[in-house]
């Protein structure tokens, strides 16, 4: 499928979405939330991409929702079904794609955007990189789904002061507090992030996503509970391919060939 606002790639097992409104600093409109919903959907349909990238081009990662394209709808456009019918299908088709999805943070992700980093598994930060909840500097609540990642990430305290403060968090600060995995120089973000990538392609995919599986079903359950899933999904995992072969690979003292099955 041809994108407008994206850049959708697939290559050595990766699949890769470039949000490519750079002019716009990649400002979400609707065909680009659109677009990147339906090329999540595509990687994970496809089982030549075990690993999924998203990044940004140009200057930033994405400033969030495009306002002048919103305010042209007129006054009686309701915001709630604009999360509900857009930002909410990509941040579930995220959290629900069992691979990995690793962030590739170049620039300044806001808003919307900084929802849509949250959502990836991984976060790589580019040195100039930041985060920034801007809603209350126009009268709103953080939205698409930060008010559940942020907390989880970096504590209560912590989010509720980004989300009223609406100060930038650089990349430095985000790692010391734990929202990205790792901050490398800006120059450096491409080839580091697209190993990374790699690296997650062409390892157990399959244990993966179930583990991502597990890990999420476990905030809205007991330590019983999630015992018992936990249980559930490793008969699943143990009766894989890569499982068999990882086995096999550490007996014969070689390396492991996985296939993602």
């Amino acid at each position: 499928m041809a994108y407008e606002t994206i850049i959708y790639e697939v290559g050595d097992g990766v699949g890769t979405i470039t949000l490519n409104r750079p002019g716009k600093l990649n400002a979400f409109n609707d065909l680009m939330i659109d677009e990147t919903t339906d090329a999540f959907k595509s990687a994970g349909r496809d089982a030549a991409v075990r690993c999924v990238v998203i990044t940004g081009a140009g200057r930033g990662f994405s400033s969030g929702q495009d306002l002048g394209d919103f305010q042209e709808r007129g006054e009686g456009i309701s915001i709630g079904e604009h999360l509900r019918h857009g930002y909410h299908r990509l941040i579930r088709q995220m959290v629900s794609l069992e691979k990995p999805v690793v962030g590739a943070i170049n620039g300044i992700a806001a808003g919307a955007g900084c929802g849509v980093a949250l959502a990836a598994d991984i976060r790589i930060a580019a040195d100039s990189a930041s985060f920034m909840l801007a809603f209350s500097r126009i009268g709103l609540i953080p939205d698409s789904g930060i008010n559940w990642f942020l907390p989880r990430l970096i504590g209560y305290a912590r989010a509720y002061e980004m989300a009223i403060t609406a100060d930038r968090v650089p990349a430095g600060k985000a790692l010391e507090w734990g929202m990205v995995n790792q901050v490398v120089p800006t120059d450096q973000l491409p080839e580091i992030s697209a190993a990374w990538a790699r690296r997650f392609a062409v390892g157990p995919t399959l244990a993966y996503g179930l583990t991502k599986r597990a890990m999420n079903r476990s905030w809205d359950s007991t330590l019983d509970e999630a015992l018992e899933y936990e249980a559930h999904i490793q008969g699943i995992a143990a009766r894989s391919h890569d499982n068999r072969e990882g086995i096999s690979a550490f007996l014969e003292k070689r390396d492991a060939q996985f296939t993602g099955r």
